[in-house]
């Protein structure tokens, strides 16, 4: 049976994910990811997911409100961003303080997961899915910092790193497309556009059915050709741009490396000649049986420098 490519989960965020209607997609990713079954409620805005008029941001954001309260943050990120880190907990934090209401509480602060789908490599790191979570540990007993039960009550929490926000860093391009459970069935799924019909991971056989091009209307076809045609243009220019900045760079490293080199040699030379003056300058004043004091005074040279030069002339003898 042919390969069924399906299309682009960037894509499916920004257009079919948004409809109730296949809430079910994204509930069965989110659930193999977070381990537990949820449902998700509705879809929030942010200043910090509004859409851009121009469509040149890399990036697609989606803020979902689970059944639970909690919220989760997904981005997919498709091209390299330096400081995406920094973004993340920019982002995180800024969802948190949106959704505090004014003269609320802070017990009253949302769970916010932060779930990046990336397909550039961030860091150093041979896995493909890293999990992110802020927990208190004792400096000198090594224990980990725990609620009591009046504050399990009062939070709906069991552990203190449940308050917190969770983050996932989802490396695509690094998985090797062995699927060894559902939820790499997923990873494979976003990695590859293809469900395979052995796969059996919540939520992928809706996705199988809802992200078939092939299902589209003609408008719908054309726009998302248009979509990936867009992206592939991007990514072309970026890794022009890099190529570009890397021959730059080494050009410009050589460039400076050869003069910083010449100016280097200048000074080491000059520096050694003074230094080869001094001592030739020191064995004749010690032929004279100058006293290595005023030797040391008069070539600024180090007392044990001299000494070393008379044993030296001694040996000679």
């Amino acid at each position: 049976m042919a390969k069924q490519h399906l299309v682009r989960f960037d894509w499916a965020m920004k257009k079919l994910l948004r409809s109730k209607a296949n809430f079910g997609i994204l509930e069965g990713f989110l659930s193999e990811l977070l381990k537990q079954d949820l449902k998700i409620l509705e879809l929030l805005e942010s200043e910090s997911n509004k859409d851009h008029r121009d469509d040149k941001q890399n990036r697609v954001d989606m803020l979902v409100r689970l059944q639970s309260g909690e919220i989760v943050l997904i981005e997919v990120q498709v091209n390299t961003e330096d400081d995406y880190l920094h973004r993340i907990l920019y982002g995180t934090s800024k969802i948190i303080v949106e959704h505090l209401g004014e003269g609320e509480k802070y017990k009253a602060i949302k769970k916010v997961y932060s779930v990046n789908i990336l397909y550039f490599d961030l860091g150093q790191g041979q896995d493909y899915i890293y999990h992110g979570t802020t927990r208190f540990i004792g400096v000198h007993n090594n224990d980990e910092l725990s609620l009591n039960d009046e504050q399990k009550k009062v939070y709906g929490k069991d552990a203190t790193f449940k308050i917190y926000p969770e983050y996932y860093l989802i490396k695509v391009n690094q998985f090797n497309d062995i699927a060894k459970n559902t939820l790499d069935e997923w990873i494979y799924f976003l990695k590859n556009e293809e469900v395979k019909d052995t796969f059996r991971a919540k939520g992928l056989a809706e996705a199988k059915s809802k992200f078939n091009e092939m299902k589209f209307t003609p408008a719908e076809r054309e726009e998302y050709q248009n979509y990936v045609k867009i992206r592939r243009i991007q990514a072309s220019e970026i890794e022009s741009s890099y190529n570009q900045g890397m021959y730059e760079g080494e050009k410009l490293g050589i460039e400076k490396g050869i003069k910083e080199g010449k100016e280097l040699g200048k000074q080491e030379g000059l520096k050694e000649g003074i230094t080869q003056a001094a001592r030739s300058m020191a064995q004749k004043l010690l032929t004279e049986g100058m006293s290595l004091e005023r030797i040391a005074q008069l070539t600024e040279l180090p007392v044990k420098d001299i000494t070393a030069l008379q044993k030296e002339k001694l040996i000679d003898l």
